[in-house]
């Protein structure tokens, strides 16, 4: 009973050692995911969804690890604000066991919502392992929802002889809503092929850039009964995170438009091409180069009037500067009757570059001040960044000091500014006190950042300072008002003089006092007649 009562002490024991020590929850954005853990969708571009349709995603999960992962479970959440898009809640998959070096794919089935809106959403599949208390990887993916188009009323088009086969008297007909893309039936003789636009003025400006379309080239095929060029232009882009900053991975998200009203588009093969950046010839590269594949996108088709968008992963060059950089789109597509189609555009990309800049060791001069008195704090601003830093501003401010302002002006890359400040104090302290030194400067955009450092100033009372100052300066007065080397020189001259004086007469004095002696003596003697 004893032994008993004992392993259920110390199973307690060890529950409640279990519950002290081990964390009640897991947080997956704490948790630290092992590196060679990947998951890839089979489908380079976005998938496109209309009201009530379905679509099956496949992706393919691979254990880069030297150990086999056990109990995996892949979780999709939507990345960004807004309501889940789709009919079902998130679906949970479950795999259990994924070798070293092996993969496991998985499929998931998507049926969107009759009320969601056209929109692209990102879908943020997690990788956990041993359930979910170890997050393995994280990878963001896109797909588009779109609202229920609304029934156009189909174009005219002429047969080979020019007539229309819808019955219209001519190419345009009256139909007043035909687009600049339409047909165009200016100097068209009968029998001719109809005249497209070139597309020179379809240039818009995006707000994370910009972007233009180029012409189109058709070749190849025979398109003799074709009614004209179905045309794909770039409608705009967007990229993730917004902001692309040099050195970082993004995801490029391309809207794509079919202009065509009668005709759709298929087998579609886009190509982008970076410009090429670097100094010398060991740092030249593009500008942008895919994160992991190649930078071709496939793409089935867009039917006619239709959109559709593809995405890619780049990595921006960690040396670019603070610019936008152009990005060609090649496109190479085919229309209904299998002819060959050209087309091309550019993306304008901004890119943003972090401020990098040092300060160098104050230098105070006195170190302690007294109230009412100024110390001189100096230091040096580095710039070490590859942008320019506008409008430098160094405000000092403490409980002990007035505010102090210093102007910088702007501050090239790889430049240095000095700041030199008088600070004067303003409230006596118990030993060293702490001021604090604010930074302020814009960028290109006229954005604001601030970055602050402290320094130590010690403040005395006025009262002691004055005393002390006033000792020194009765000191310098009576310094200044009786010249004490030379007359001491003077004095000791003098007394010289007197002793050699004294000691002169003294001798003179003794010496004639011998010689009266002597007279008297010799008068005092007896003569030789008196003896």
């Amino acid at each position: 009973m004893r032994a008993l009562k004992r392993i259920l002490a110390g199973m307690c024991m060890a529950a409640v050692m279990m519950t002290i020590f081990t964390p009640s929850e897991l947080k997956a954005s704490e948790l630290k995911a092992p590196r060679g853990i990947e998951i890839t969708a089979e489908e380079t571009t976005v998938p496109v969804l209309g009201p009530g349709e379905t679509k099956i995603w496949k992706f393919t999960i691979h254990n880069g690890n030297e150990q086999a992962a056990n109990n995996v479970v892949i979780i999709p959440k939507l990345g960004g604000s807004g309501a889940w898009p789709f009919v079902e809640a998130c679906q949970e998959v479950n795999i259990e066991k994924i070798d070293p070096d092996g993969s496991a794919s998985v499929e998931y089935i998507f049926t969107q919502r009759d009320d969601a809106p056209t929109a692209v959403h990102k879908i943020q599949f997690d990788v956990y392992a041993n359930g979910e208390a170890e997050l393995m990887a994280s990878q963001n993916f896109y797909i588009k929802t779109t609202e229920k188009e609304k029934e156009e009323k189909p174009l005219p088009f002429p047969d080979n002889s020019g007539n229309n086969v819808n019955g219209s008297d001519s190419v345009n007909g009256d139909n007043s809503d035909n687009s600049k893309d339409d047909v165009t039936d200016a100097g068209q003789q009968p029998g001719e092929p109809p005249i497209v636009s070139d597309g020179s003025s379809d240039y818009m400006m995006a707000d994370a850039g910009g972007f233009s379309n180029g012409g189109v080239i058709s070749g190849g095929g025979s398109n003799s009964g074709s009614v004209s060029v179905p045309r794909v232009i770039v409608t705009g882009f967007s990229t993730d995170p917004a902001e692309v900053r040099a050195g970082s991975n993004f995801a490029l998200i391309i809207h794509l438009k079919n202009t065509s009203k009668a005709t759709a588009v298929r087998n579609m093969l886009f190509d982008l091409n970076a410009p090429t950046e670097g100094s010398d010839e060991q740092s030249v590269a593009p500008a942008f180069l895919p994160a992991s594949g190649s930078s071709s996108i496939y793409l089935d088709g867009i039917k006619a009037n239709g959109t559709a968008d593809i995405s890619i992963q780049l990595n921006a060059k960690a040396d670019l500067l603070q610019k936008p950089y152009s990005v060609d789109l090649s496109m190479k597509y085919e229309d209904a009757e299998g002819s060959q189609i050209e087309a091309s555009s550019s993306i304008s990309i901004p890119i943003k570059q972090d401020a990098r800049f040092e300060f160098s060791d104050f230098e105070i001069s006195p170190e302690s001040i007294s109230v009412g008195d100024e110390a001189n704090v100096m230091c040096n601003l580095y710039n070490l960044g590859r942008i320019k830093l506008y409008n430098v501003k160094a405000a000092f401010e403490g409980s002990c000091i007035k505010k102090e302002e210093v102007f910088l002006g702007n501050v090239e890359s790889g430049a240095s500014a000095s700041i030199d400040a008088m600070l004067e104090g303003a409230e006596a302290t118990e030993g060293p006190a702490k001021v604090k030194m604010t930074v302020s400067y814009e960028d290109e955009a006229g954005k604001i950042a601030v970055v602050e450092k402290e320094l130590e100033l010690e403040v005395t009372e006025a009262m002691e300072s004055d005393m002390m100052t006033g000792g020194m300066e009765m000191i310098e007065e009576e310094q200044k008002g009786f010249p004490v080397l030379p007359a001491a020189v003077l004095g000791a001259v003098i007394l010289i003089i007197i002793i050699i004086v004294v000691v002169i007469k003294r001798r003179k004095k003794r010496q004639r006092m011998n010689e009266e002696e002597g007279l008297l003596d010799e008068l005092d003697r007896p003569s030789e007649d008196e003896r």
